[in-house]
């Protein structure tokens, strides 16, 4: 009797669906952390409305084989969310989780390029800088060496 009852729920269950039958959305989602590598800025895109830009760097490899990889990250916060996002200066270690995808475009030698298009879902200050460098570092791009190091 239970193994009877056991066959005929479970073919009920296979013959129900459980999932929507519309098409899903293609997305892709990354989660970052690692070291702002410049002040966010405020861009104006369209007659009222503004983004917020910037650049996360995150290290990988070791010693002298030590790379950096670069992020363009853009979030279409408001209000204290915007203000909070500007105010976090360079170098802050963070962590965001953002939509990603790839876009082709042509530039204006005629080269086909393709760029990773970052807009940040969420975004997390883990740590700030310090504020007692006597001098600082920066590489070619002007970020802080000693920030990066450390993350």
């Amino acid at each position: 009797m239970f193994a009877s009852s056991f066959r005929s729920s479970a073919r009920l269950a296979t013959s129900a669906r459980a999932f929507s039958t519309t098409q899903r959305a293609a997305f892709a989602r990354m989660s970052i952390v690692g070291r702002l590598g410049v002040q966010p800025e405020e861009i104006t895109v369209s007659n009222d409305r503004t983004i917020v830009r910037y650049v996360v760097g995150t290290n990988y490899g070791k010693g002298e084989n030590q790379k950096t990889s670069w992020f363009r990250c853009a979030s279409f916060v408001d209000g204290k969310q915007k203000d909070f996002l500007l105010n976090t200066p360079k170098g802050s270690l963070v962590h965001i989780d953002a939509d990603a995808r790839m876009e082709t475009f042509t530039d204006n030698e005629g080269i086909k390029r393709q760029n990773l298009s970052l807009i940040t879902r969420s975004f997390d200050v883990i740590t700030r800088p310090r504020t007692d460098y006597g001098s600082v570092e920066t590489n070619d791009e002007g970020i802080v060496q000693d920030a990066l190091s450390q993350g």
